[in-house]
């Protein structure tokens, strides 16, 4: 491929692996995000067609998510610009039992574009990343109570996401990629205590009550409630079943969630932090 690979999102979970990973393989990219070189903002259309130009494929995230209203309707304008500037080879990241990123894998189907559509589970990544001052601090409060989740390795789904931008036998495939083992979220704390070596507790709460800490934390109201709400309902059971996207797309298992928590303990991303008395 001599056209670069447009990575909107960049900078998120799954974008800035993926990038890295072309960038590895000698694949020229256009680095996609609201502050980049090469600005894209999902809210500002004026932005859509400069990052496209030129570009020969391109990696679709949708930010905040694919569930939130609107999305899929937006996500179908872009890929319908996308084809009619000559970027017909689109990849995008979906959500699994989300009704609106099934929509919008729909409309990129219908879209005329080559497409691959990759729909991930709940990413280990969010422990690491997302709550990682949570985990530091010891209490895992979240919605899902004893629902078990395949929690997903993002490096699995950059892996999958880089082969679909790369290779034409991707191309017409749905990949719906999990962990290898079902779990719960206190299962999750328990892998996570013993990768730290201190303990963590799994406490569940509210989907209200989630969108309360978010918002302490820092996060807009109108963006906290509906994703306490989406955590809320992908964890309500729908989920709770394996697949084997991840092996029909690279010929290997997914990545075990303690293997992966061992060595982001090891990388220190859960190193403690001082609190003020």
């Amino acid at each position: 491929m001599t056209k670069p690979i447009l990575i909107i999102g960049a900078t998120g979970k799954t974008g800035r692996r993926v990038a890295a990973r072309l960038t590895a393989q000698g694949v020229p990219i256009k680095a996609a995000s609201r502050t980049g070189k090469t600005r894209f903002e999902w809210n500002d259309k004026s932005t859509w067609a400069p990052a496209l130009d030129g570009a020969g494929a391109a990696y679709i995230t949708y930010y905040p998510d694919l569930a939130f209203p609107g999305a899929a309707e937006t996500v179908e304008e872009f890929a319908k610009l996308a084809v009619a500037s000559g970027v017909k080879r689109l990849v995008l990241l979906s959500g699994r039992g989300e009704e609106g990123a099934q929509d919008a894998e729909r409309r990129v189907r219908n879209s005329g574009a080559d497409y691959t559509l990759v729909r991930a589970a709940f990413f280990n990544q969010n422990f690491s990343e997302t709550f990682a001052e949570t985990v530091q601090h010891g209490v895992l409060a979240m919605p899902g109570g004893d629902t078990v989740e395949p929690f997903l390795d993002a490096e699995d789904i950059a892996d999958v996401v880089t082969a679909a931008l790369t290779d034409d036998k991707h191309i017409g495939e749905l990949y719906e990629l999990t962990g290898p083992r079902l779990m719960t979220l206190a299962d999750a704390a328990g892998d996570l205590s013993d990768a730290m070596g201190r303990p963590l507790r799994y406490v569940p709460v509210t989907a209200a009550e989630y969108a309360e800490g978010l918002i302490v934390s820092g996060l807009p109201a109108e963006v906290a409630t509906p994703v306490a709400g989406l955590i809320a309902e992908v964890l309500d059971g729908r989920n709770s079943y394996l697949t084997d996207g991840v092996e029909r797309a690279l010929g290997r298992k997914p990545r075990d969630f303690a293997d992966w928590a061992k060595e982001a303990a090891a990388a220190g991303v859960w190193d403690r932090v001082e609190v003020a008395s």
